[in-house]
């Protein structure tokens, strides 16, 4: 990390007011080419930024950060072997250069980083959204450039004492950011990449696969019904048999849902276990 000289005719107090921002070596780590492909493109256009590296996996990135020193790594959370907290986990808070993290997935994005107050670059981000990020990350580093190490210990064990599963959703809609308890949920219908979550006269999007976000619910709570849908078991009504061996269900708002046969046996299953307890 490296900061411009100031100029020698300048005058005074000319020199702070102008001298370049600290100019910071950059390593992207991410195991999708395409998405390492348009950081870097972005970064480009950041005159005080240089990549010096990428990384594929976090094996890689262990060693590469141990032996070159970069000022800054953006990291990708979701990788395959090693992810991005075991490998921040391996290489120990006092070796962890500043670091903001990528992901497209809610649960890691919005509370634990807001409150060890780390950065992070949710999918799909734009241009002016990772030039507030790289103004963030100068700030500490010209202020408390120590900190990162310890903000981050503190992140990876906030996470490592977290709920098995979600206690509330993160929908985050432009600069809007809305959390959504699990418990108001009545039902979630797939939307392609996105699901529709449907929690009393609300409806919000979230930017994740049915599948996804089904093994981050409590399964003795919410059951797929069908192919595209997932039901909460505390807002079924009713539920009546039809001809072919499926299940026709009433919410408790009204709504009329249709469970198939492959679910129906299951469903009946969860809803007996509720029963007995």
């Amino acid at each position: 990390m490296s900061e411009g000289a100031g100029r020698p005719d300048a005058a005074p107090g000319e020199d702070a007011a102008e001298a370049p921002r600290i100019r910071l070596r950059v390593l992207l780590i991410d195991d999708e080419a395409p998405a390492r492909d348009k950081l870097r493109s972005m970064l480009v256009r950041e005159p005080d930024v240089e990549v010096v590296g990428e990384c594929a996996t976090g094996l890689e990135a262990l060693e590469w950060i141990r032996r070159d020193r970069p000022d800054l790594v953006f990291l990708d959370i979701e990788m395959p072997q090693l992810d991005g907290l075991s490998m921040l986990t391996a290489l120990g808070s006092e070796n962890v250069p500043a670091v903001v993290f990528v992901t497209a997935y809610d649960r890691y994005a919005i509370e634990a980083f807001e409150v060890h107050a780390l950065d992070y670059l949710l999918k799909p981000f734009d241009q002016d959204r990772l030039t507030r990020s790289l103004s963030h990350v100068r700030r500490i580093l010209e202020t408390a450039p120590g900190v990162f190490g310890t903000r981050v210990a503190g992140l990876i064990d906030a996470l490592r004492h977290a709920p098995e599963f979600e206690l509330r959703l993160v929908v985050k809609d432009g600069d809007r950011v809305t959390f959504i308890e699990v418990g108001d949920i009545d039902w979630v219908q797939a939307a392609g990449n996105y699901v529709e979550i449907h929690a009393g006269p609300e409806r919000h999007l979230l930017r994740e696969t049915l599948k996804a976000l089904e093994a981050r619910l409590d399964g003795r709570r919410f059951v797929r019904i069908h192919r595209s849908a997932l039901v909460n078991l505390d807002r079924i009504r009713d539920m009546r048999a039809g001809d072919h061996g499926e299940y026709h269900i009433t919410l408790t708002d009204g709504r009329r849902l249709k469970a198939g046969r492959g679910a129906s046996a299951l469903l009946r299953q969860r809803l007996a276990g509720r029963e007995s307890r």
